[in-house]
């Protein structure tokens, strides 16, 4: 241990004197040295290795090739090059520094001689021939055997000691890295689960059985990272070898699935990326591939609210490959919707205007709806932070409840054709106000479909997304740059995920899917324990838990619940064509009583927060608070 301690110091020393490029001033005075030196074995040469030859003359002499070196060298720039780099062009470099040099002594000698002044610095004309050779070799030379001992001493002393975890398509990885002159690897050892690698060996590495890779192990060949190497690996599978390593403290990196390679024998030493949080989350991703989007979407006019948002944007970059005649970006958030509408022009995107303005603004809204007429509307803006919307119902109402009302008020008026909320697992038995205002939305969604038969009104709920704005993998990502520690409002709370493009994947079809009045609920797998997601991602960062980076539990905030559903109390589901699909089977809603209570709400702007949420109580029975200054309202 002692010895190990001292040599990772010594090893971190000389990495981090690799890392800083040679000054060029050092390499201008080493390039003059070598010179000088060429110089003078060009004299032995000349002269036979004796020392026939006037030693005094020699010192001037000197002083005018080394000055001459300086002139030829500030001339070409060779000394500029990174010597690590050296190339075709920087021995063309070298090579102008000599004939320029050889030139300038020639025309010296010549004027001396002519002259008869400093007859000390009348250089034979031999020596300058050899000096033209041997500095051209000795500069070429030293620059090839810092390359080489960059490449070979210093590169490996940077490089990670790794272990390769796939031995057959494991091999294409190593030459990958062997082929590439900076993969910051040097591959120890390849390991394997099947029978007919054990104990072989590919490039000289023997592949061993994951069960050998034990912590003494890990410490005998100094292992840092591992590189995951079976594209074809399902989650699970993925997920079970990932957890071995980062339980044994290693770095996790994986390779892409093979159609993303060369060719099925090549990969490319970049694709090599860090294992993602997503990859570990036990659950397989959803596939949508439904060509009546197209067919939905293609010379329509589609309308989609909070716009700027992570759905929302996601769902606007979706619909554009589907050609809608045009695509209308609503959002009031300036900034975000700014940032996607240059994101759209880089992209070259046709046929999208985006619009500053507030679902709230009915005047507004009504105005966009007489001209541009949309036939289909992905509905997005909403407040979803929990614990602001605990603490600020009359907002929650104002956006998620009247705003979605104007939208679907308008929808049913300009006879659009599809309207598609996204909508929340937290609606499901709410705990709190942001799920009941979300519930709401979706009962009046229910009741306006039996008003219509011109609108199809269509409802979507998920789980969190994983990326989006605000959500726990950013917080943890925040955290982790701060060095942690990791915050968790419970030690066994769960969530259910999904990926944007999952999310916004699920939205249009189910706009294509929806007859009108479904909502649709999505199979996102298992809920994920936020304590385990937590040191997952510790982990993954390359950190030690608790060691190095710890978790606080911080106690549950207001209005949140341990367990998140996706069907409510005495809800079913019913089956689609999609198995990842299902239509959540209603309770029956009372439209007359719903009416009766969005009216009362409408005069929100003179209540209390009390008394708004008491009547979101009263519309949606299930509303039941959790450990929130509402609970008092439920003892009744």
């Amino acid at each position: 241990m002692f010895i190990n301690k001292y040599y990772f110091k010594l090893s971190k020393l000389i990495k981090d004197l690799a890392e800083k490029s040679s000054p060029r001033w050092g390499v201008l005075l080493i390039d003059i040295f070598l010179v000088l030196n060429a110089f003078f074995v060009s004299y032995l040469i000349r002269f036979n290795f004796g020392f026939q030859f006037d030693k005094y003359q020699l010192s001037p002499q000197l002083v005018l090739v080394g000055l001459l070196a300086l002139i030829s060298f500030l001339i070409t720039g060779s000394y500029k090059g990174i010597v690590r780099h050296t190339g075709i062009n920087d021995a063309i470099k070298v090579t102008k520094s000599a004939v320029i040099l050889t030139i300038l002594l020639i025309v010296i000698v010549f004027l001396i001689r002519k002259t008869g002044y400093f007859r000390s610095c009348n250089i034979p004309l031999s020596v300058i021939g050899f000096t033209f050779f041997v500095s051209i070799f000795l500069l070429l030379a030293s620059r090839i055997v810092y390359k080489v001992f960059h490449q070979k001493i210093v590169h490996h002393i940077k490089s990670k000691n790794i272990i390769i975890h796939g031995a057959h398509s494991g091999k294409a990885v190593y030459d990958a890295i062997l082929a590439s002159q900076n993969a910051p690897y040097q591959v120890m050892v390849l390991v394997d689960e099947r029978q007919q690698f054990i104990n072989k060996y590919i490039n000289g590495k023997k592949v061993f059985h994951p069960k050998s890779v034990t912590s003494e192990f890990i410490e005998k060949y100094q292992i840092e990272e591992v590189i995951i190497s079976k594209p074809e690996a399902k989650s699970l599978e993925l997920l079970n070898i990932a957890n071995k390593y980062l339980d044994l403290g290693l770095k996790v990196k994986t390779v892409p699935f093979i159609n993303q390679w060369i060719d099925e024998e090549q990969i490319n030493i970049s694709q090599i990326k860090e294992l993602n949080i997503e990859e570990l989350l036990n659950r397989n991703p959803i596939k949508i591939d439904n060509p009546v989007i197209q067919q939905d979407l293609k010379g329509k006019v589609v309308l989609i609210t909070g716009a700027a948002g992570s759905i929302g944007s996601e769902i606007a970059n979706q619909v554009l490959h589907f050609s809608p005649k045009l695509l209308l970006l609503i959002d009031q958030a300036e900034s975000a919707l700014y940032d996607l509408q240059q994101e759209f022009i880089s992209k070259s995107y046709k046929n999208f205007e985006v619009i500053v303005a507030d679902v709230r603004d009915t005047h507004k809204m009504q105005m966009y709806f007489k001209t541009y007429q949309p036939e289909v509307i992905y509905h997005a803006a909403a407040y979803k932070h929990v614990p602001l919307m605990e603490e600020n119902p009359y907002e929650a109402i104002k956006v998620n409840i009247f705003g979605s009302k104007t939208l679907m008020d308008l929808a049913m008026q300009y006879k659009v054709e599809k309207f598609v909320m996204v909508s929340t697992d937290k609606a499901v038995n709410p705990t709190n106000v942001m799920g009941a205002t979300k519930r709401a939305a979706e009962i009046y969604a229910t009741c306006a479909q039996q008003d219509t038969a011109d609108t199809k009104f269509i409802i979507t709920r998920f789980g969190n997304v994983l990326g989006s704005n605000g959500s726990v993998i950013q917080l943890f990502k925040k955290q982790l740059k701060k060095g942690g520690p990791l915050t968790v409002t419970h030690k066994e709370i769960t969530r259910f995920f999904m990926t944007i493009p999952e999310a916004c994947h699920l939205v249009l079809e189910a706009g294509t899917m929806g007859q009108g009045g479904e909502i649709f609920v999505f199979d996102m797998g298992e809920p994920v324990r936020i304590f385990d997601l937590a040191v997952k991602m510790i982990q993954l960062s390359g950190y030690q838990y608790p060691e190095e980076i710890g978790i606080k539990i911080t106690g549950l905030r207001p209005g949140e619940k341990l367990y998140e559903e996706v069907l409510g109390q005495n809800e079913g589901d019913l089956p689609t064509h999609h198995d990842k699909i299902k239509i959540a089977r209603l309770n029956k809603v009372d439209c007359k009583k719903v009416c009766g209570y969005f009216k009362t709400l409408k005069d929100y702007k003179k209540m209390t927060n009390f008394e708004i949420v008491k009547i979101l109580k009263k519309m949606i029975p299930e509303f039941v608070s959790n450990n929130s200054v509402y609970q008092e309202l439920d003892v009744n």
